[in-house]
């Protein structure tokens, strides 16, 4: 009996026929051979699913200069049915033109409250420098006291010359003749001329000034301002009086003593000078 020289073991293939353990071995270094060099499968493409649509967007744009005030601009959407809210540019009242301004209403307002008798009348304008804007013509005063003639002067000029009248004069005339004052005469109000020898306008021009020649008493007593006489004591006191009183209201007070000018009447005016200085004479 012979014996092999390898032992060789034996399988049945698929056709029947039997296959030995090397060859298997041999179909399998094959196959793996053929896989390991066999070329990578093509990518499968994938089409990617539609982006989801994107509703525009309402557009940006400023806001004019006129929608949000002077200076000022915002972001704001220009879709027609949303308004544009800003706010309002400050402004300063405006007089309407040709309406008399707030400062002349109110010193109106003062003259009624002290008992002043007057009337609008139209603007003065002579030229050369003399008119009054916003006139008033004067015809009685807190008391009952009666203006002769009616004294056309601006409205300030009017006031302080009504205050003096009723918180220093008539008081002074009740205090040394106990009796009130029915009327005062004055010399002069507007009248567009020039100071005496100068090319200055005068405050008459202005409707600023008033003369006073004489101050009329319940009683029949008139009280001349012309300077009185050596006995005249109770005249001399109350000129003298209400011509002191008088630097507090008015920017000028002149009088009998101070020049020709004056010999006979009191000037009173608001003349605006430096510093607020006075002249009392």
């Amino acid at each position: 009996m012979s014996t092999p020289s390898s032992y060789e073991a034996t399988l049945p293939s698929s056709s029947g026929a039997p296959v030995s353990l090397d060859d298997q071995a041999n179909q399998l270094t094959q196959a793996e051979e053929e896989f390991a060099t066999a070329p990578d499968p093509e990518p499968v493409a994938q089409t990617p699913p539609p982006p989801a649509a994107i509703e525009p967007q309402e557009p940006v744009q400023l806001a004019s200069a006129a929608n949000t005030g002077r200076g000022l601009q915002r972001l704001v959407p220009s879709n027609p049915q949303m308004r544009t809210v800003a706010y309002p540019r400050m402004e300063l009242p405006r007089e309407q033109s040709g309406a008399m301004p707030q400062s002349e209403l109110a010193c109106r307002r003062e003259l009624k409250r002290v008992g002043v008798q007057y009337t609008d009348i139209a603007p003065i304008n002579d030229g050369g420098g003399c008119g009054v804007a916003w006139p008033v013509k004067v015809s009685g005063l807190s008391g009952g006291i009666s203006m002769k003639p009616a004294a056309t002067l601006n409205c300030q000029m009017a006031l302080a010359f009504a205050q003096w009248t009723k918180s220093d004069l008539a008081p002074a005339a009740r205090t040394r003749y106990l009796s009130g004052v029915k009327a005062i005469h004055q010399g002069s109000s507007y009248s567009c001329r020039k100071i005496r020898g100068t090319a200055v306008a005068s405050e008459h021009s202005k409707g600023n000034a008033l003369d006073v020649m004489r101050i009329e008493l319940n009683n029949g007593r008139d009280i001349n301002v012309r300077k009185p006489g050596l006995f005249a004591f109770r005249q001399r006191s109350l000129l003298n009086n209400v011509r002191g009183d008088a630097c507090s209201y008015f920017s000028t007070v002149l009088g009998p003593g101070y020049n020709a000018d004056h010999w006979n009447h009191f000037h009173f005016d608001l003349k605006s000078r430096r510093n607020g200085y006075r002249a009392c004479r």
